[in-house]
């Protein structure tokens, strides 16, 4: 049993996205998962419901209900994928109390940068009170190919001191609709939800490889 947490405190980073993605992942790679939706706007637990796929999903999100239902709903599962609120509020804490991987999801601007930053103090706060856990990685998400400001957003991440994962996911427009269409990009057609799928497939075998 894992507990993995998307965590960042600006919204719109892709925390959402990657995590329904990941718990759609896992659950066609035949793991026991289930989703936590950690977040006021529940835009993944209402993405999750409008799926074909059966998959358990909860609403949890103050610091009470998170740390009373994380550890038992882990127990129940191969891996249990947290959707965390926007902010760094206690909700947020409560979480990194429970996971066993935060990832940070950071687009390639300013703002995002420093709030990934603050989401890294949060998690060294954490790890300090449990001994080094969880493990925290981030990964560039919504980036542009082919713009100086992606090379630039992954020289500043290397700076922060936590583990890089190689794979950047892109902007694309398949990936945007998925939400309005019900769907993932598994289930959309074209070239760009194809190169989108790959993208998400590298980047949940390096999540996973983590916790290996």
């Amino acid at each position: 049993m894992s507990v993995i947490a998307f965590v960042n405190q600006k919204g719109g980073c892709a925390k959402s996205t990657t995590a329904i993605h990941l718990t759609y992942w896992l659950f066609h790679k035949q793991r026991r998962v289930m989703l936590v939706d950690a977040d006021a706007q529940r835009s993944s637990s209402i993405w999750l419901e409008s799926l074909e796929d059966p998959i358990p999903c909860e609403v949890a999100q103050t610091p009470d209900q998170l740390l009373e239902r994380i550890p038992k709903l882990a127990s129940q599962y191969d891996a249990l994928i947290v959707d965390g609120p926007a902010g760094l509020s206690d909700a947020t804490k409560a979480i990194l109390l429970c996971s066993d991987l935060a990832v940070i999801p950071c687009q390639p601007t300013g703002v995002d940068l420093r709030s990934a930053a603050d989401a890294i103090r949060l998690i060294r706060q954490a790890q300090a009170t449990r001994n080094g856990t969880p493990q925290a990685a981030v990964f560039l998400s919504r980036a542009v190919k082919g713009t100086r400001l992606k090379d630039e957003a992954i020289g500043h991440l290397e700076n922060l001191g936590v583990p890089i994962l190689k794979t950047v996911v892109h902007q694309r427009q398949a990936v945007a609709d998925t939400f309005g269409q019900a769907a993932t990009v598994w289930e959309l057609l074209g070239k760009a939800s194809l190169e989108a799928a790959e993208e998400f497939e590298q980047l949940f075998q390096e999540i996973m490889a983590l916790l290996s």
